[in-house]
Parts: C-alpha cells; structure tokens; sequence
C-alpha cells in the first residue's frame, strides 16, 4: 500500500483545491453559485486524478476553508459541514473506484456516485431539520431540487476532462497497483 504523499498528487490538490476556492466566487458573482454547485466541480473531479485520501482531505478541508474565507457556504445552517461530509465521501470513493478498475468508464463511477452523494446530503438535511424543528420532508426535497442544475453540470463536464487528461498521460491514469501514473 501507498501511503506518502506524492508531488503529483500534493500539486492536484492544491490546483483543484484552489479552483474549488475561486470558482464559486465567479458563480456567486452572476447569482448561480447554489444552482451549478460550482464548487464541486473540481473537488470531484480531483478523484479521478488522485489516491482516495488525498483526494478526501481536499473536499473535506476545501468548503470549510470557504467558508471561514468568504462566507459561502454558510456555517449556519450547516452547509458548508454537509457540503464537506458529502464531497469527502464522494471524492473517496471515485478516487478508490478510479485507483482499482483504472478503465472503467468515468461516466460510470461518476453517476452513481453523485446520485448516493446526493442521497446523503439530503439525508443530512432531513435530519438536521428535524433536530431544528422545520418541516423536514420540505426542507430535503428543496435541497434535492436545487442541485439537479449542478449534477447534470458535473455528468456533462467532468467525463470529458478525465477523458481528455488521459489522453494527456497516456491511459490508464492509475497503474495497476492504484498509483497515479
């Protein structure tokens, strides 16, 4: 098992990492930052270049540092908690997909993926709604809804910049023993 922290993998994170930082603020700028979901647009796609706790560290670190930094997503109501809990059980798991089956398709380890990583959000909310006392069911299918626009945004850009990126290193992206070639 690989256990250092490669270069590569520390650069990754710290190029997604920053991309995850700034491009909400664009989004936000235009008033379509909780429509696309824009920062995790990078943080996703950071798995499929990285080992799984890397890239976990990354998008469980990166909305809390937003927030400290800019405000968004809020702490209260805990978005940005949820939004890191979410991404990081997200990132883990395409980055383990990606480092054990390195040809499989990224459509298919991104869809179901984002779908069980929206489940888990709005299970996230639908709890801490209760813990609040607000109407529950409501307050979960909002939170549903309102990230459709950024899950067909990810389904639609991110295959396409691994795919592209592979063809960059040479395919695999992973060797067989789960290292970023």
């Amino acid at each position: 098992m690989h256990t250092q922290l490669s270069a590569r993998d520390l650069a990754f994170c710290g190029l997604f990492g920053a991309a995850a930082l700034l491009l909400p603020v664009l989004f936000h700028l235009l008033h379509l930052g909780h429509v696309f979901m824009p920062m995790y647009l990078p943080l996703v796609t950071l798995a499929f270049f990285v080992r799984p706790l890397p890239a976990a560290v990354t998008a469980l670190a990166t909305p809390l540092l937003s927030a400290f930094m800019t405000g968004m997503p809020p702490l209260f109501p805990p978005i940005a908690v949820f939004m890191s809990l979410e991404l990081a059980a997200m990132a883990a798991l395409i980055a383990a997909v990606s480092a054990r089956r390195p040809q499989t398709n990224p459509y298919a380890v991104l869809v179901p993926v984002l779908l069980l990583g929206r489940a888990f959000y709005v299970g996230l909310v639908y709890v801490f709604s209760l813990v609040i006392d607000l109407p529950a069911a409501f307050m979960a299918g909002l939170s549903l809804l309102s990230g459709w626009p950024g899950v067909i945004l990810m389904i639609a850009v991110i295959p396409v910049i691994v795919r592209t990126a592979g063809r960059a290193v040479g395919q695999p992206l992973f060797s067989k023993e789960g290292h970023l070639q």
